[in-house]
């Protein structure tokens, strides 16, 4: 998926200025398509330069203008077309798993301190999920048809973070018999 799909995806309900977009996009599509802010602008001037966004200038008081930007007619176009093209699965790249590869008794107690980290990264973020669903999904069934989508992504997102504790689990026991060995 490319990031100019995410960020129109962002902009199916709202039009949002560059920096509501941001903010919105780490609350949110970020939890599974990671972007900088420097790329979200990038694309955000490269969508414009196709039409597939329209941005207009939004007077503020006290503070610069801002420029909010919109999904254009032709823009949902584009998204609509590219939901039927073929999902690509992306390969993890995820550095500690190459360290792993050079396991030894000497580095066993620091990788396991850099997986012991990782587990409490994602208990945070399964705490935000389950915050999310309760919030905004109770209910899946009652949902209108768009948002039963989020909620499956939300439901993905969620699995993957509790199979990754599993790891986790298995991973520091493991490493607990080499370091005492």
């Amino acid at each position: 998926m490319a990031l100019a799909h995410a960020i129109m995806t962002a902009l199916i309900d709202d039009d949002l200025s560059g920096y509501e977009l941001a903010k919105d996009f780490e609350a949110s599509l970020g939890f599974f398509w990671h972007a900088s802010h420097q790329q979200i602008y990038q694309e955000l001037h490269k969508l414009a330069d196709r039409q597939w966004l329209n941005k207009r200038e939004v007077s503020q008081s006290g503070k610069p203008n801002k420029i909010v930007y919109g999904l254009t007619g032709a823009g949902r176009k584009a998204l609509a077309r590219w939901v039927y093209d073929k999902t690509r699965t992306q390969a993890a790249k995820d550095e500690l798993l190459i360290k792993l590869y050079n396991l030894s008794t000497e580095n066993a107690r620091h990788l396991a301190a850099e997986i012991a980290e990782r587990r409490q990264q994602m208990m945070r973020t399964l705490y935000l999920y389950e915050k999310v669903r309760l919030r905004h999904y109770a209910d899946p069934a009652s949902l209108p048809v768009r948002h039963k989508g989020v909620y499956l992504a939300l439901l993905a997102g969620m699995g993957q973070g509790e199979q990754f504790l599993a790891w986790c689990d298995e991973a520091l026991e493991l490493l607990a018999a080499v370091d005492s060995a």
